[in-house]
């Protein structure tokens, strides 16, 4: 099949891209810079490589006229939420118009239980709307990306690992390649995944063994620090609001079950993941 990827170059359009191929899937990466170094990455690995832009429908459709399958992933961090929505009706649009097999769409874990972080409720109106445009659809919703602690990587330097959240609370987590493995199983068996929502979780490690395991990975000691909730001095409402809902509520992934549905994919615990930081 050939599989279109938008946003092939940021960290889950390339995970995505990386499980395509593994599969043997013909991949087309749609990206804003084609002439930059990680398109040129991709070419390299066999990425038929195309410009795309989330805001301009006439590049995507050309971007997904004739191809079997997409994979799409929204960002409000960048203009903020309601431009979020506004990318997703975009793809929604140019799939509509090439009259796209299927579309396998990233949104968020919990993102349809009201939790109000905007970025939650931003991916849940684009779900919305994709439902009510077409039955050829499969959601996928990450939890909190082992990767985000590495933003913080000057506390880490410093031997601590700072988070807005209890340091012996279990926070379910996810590594990007098992995303990516989920949607290449998605991208693979169409019809077992039609109009349906999936939650996505690897792991559920605490800050303390987090911790415990980055001591062992970066070779110093490292110790779980839980700083105040209210991060409004360093950083935005939309991530206060989340880490609020993670303290209060959390994710509810059914990880046991999730893991027995796909027992294909090698899922990644988070001390698998920190060994590469060694």
């Amino acid at each position: 099949m050939r599989v279109v990827v938008l946003g092939a170059t940021g960290g889950q359009g390339s995970a995505v891209v990386g499980s395509l191929l593994d599969a043997g899937q013909d991949v087309r990466g749609v990206v804003r810079n084609p002439g930059g170094t990680r398109a040129h990455a991709l070419e390299k690995v066999g990425v038929e490589v195309v410009r795309g832009d989330l805001r301009d429908v006439s590049s995507l459709v050309a971007a997904l006229d004739g191809v079997d399958a997409a994979f799409a992933v929204t960002t409000p961090f960048e203009e903020g939420p309601q431009a979020e929505v506004e990318q997703g009706l975009t793809i929604i649009a140019a799939a509509r118009q090439v009259e796209l097999p299927h579309l396998v769409l990233s949104s968020v874990a919990s993102a349809d239980r009201s939790t109000g972080v905007p970025h939650f409720d931003s991916k849940y109106r684009i779900e919305q709307a994709l439902r009510q445009e077409s039955d050829d659809w499969t959601i996928v919703a990450p939890t909190y990306f082992y990767d985000n602690m590495l933003g913080d990587a000057e506390n880490l330097r410093a031997g601590r690992l700072v988070l807005p959240f209890p340091i012996d609370r279990p926070l379910q987590q996810v590594a990007r390649q098992d995303l990516g493995a989920v949607v290449a199983a998605a991208v693979n068996s169409r019809a077992a995944h039609l109009r349906r929502r999936i939650e996505v979780a690897s792991d559920a490690p605490s800050p303390t063994r987090m911790a415990a395991v980055l001591t062992r990975s970066l070779g110093l000691p490292v110790e779980a620090v839980q700083t105040p909730l209210d991060l409004r001095q360093r950083s935005s409402d939309d991530m206060v609001a989340m880490w609020a809902f993670l303290n209060e509520e959390g994710y509810a992934v059914d990880i046991a079950a999730l893991h027995e549905a796909y027992p294909e994919i090698s899922w990644t615990t988070f001390d698998d993941w920190a060994q590469q930081l060694g």
